[in-house]
């Protein structure tokens, strides 16, 4: 190998492995909801269970009031809000009933990053979820697209 060829070797090498960091930070897409009047964000950052018991009410309330492809619905979980999409919780089914009907349940994974550091073992969520990097960032990505955030 020539020393070009080295050099630009390791180029590429570094440039990859500086570019992997924003490559993680992207948010997830915005909904496929092309017909959608209204977008709403419901931030749950909190694991009391009332709270966790009124997001999925007002989640199920929107799609009862507005058609369901009207609607955009989108509940951002972190910190202690992500125990509602642990593959153990006891409202798991009514969180899978509240996606197979187009709302999307998004985890923190710094949250989660975070759990596995302190207990050494990654929690367990559930499938359906959509992974999101930062929480709080995918909320303001929300935001600047026309989502109204709503905290219950």
């Amino acid at each position: 190998m020539t020393r070009s060829q080295i050099f630009s070797a390791m180029l590429v090498a570094l440039l990859t492995w500086a570019a992997m960091p924003l490559a993680l930070a992207q948010q997830v897409p915005l909904q496929d909801k092309p017909f959608a009047e209204h977008k709403i964000v419901l931030q749950l950052s909190d694991g009391d269970v009332k709270k966790q018991a009124l997001v999925l009410s007002v989640a199920n309330n929107l799609l009862k009031a507005y058609d369901p492809d009207k609607i955009a619905v989108e509940v951002v979980t972190f910190g202690p809000g992500i125990d509602l999409l642990l593959s153990g919780n006891e409202r798991r089914k009514q969180v899978e009933s509240l996606i197979a009907q187009g709302v999307r349940f998004d985890i923190c994974l710094n949250t989660v990053d975070t759990i596995e550091r302190e207990t050494g073992k990654r929690p367990e969520f559930i499938p359906a979820a959509t992974p999101v990097q930062v929480g709080v960032g995918q909320i303001l990505f929300l935001a600047e697209n026309g989502y109204t955030v709503v905290r219950p």
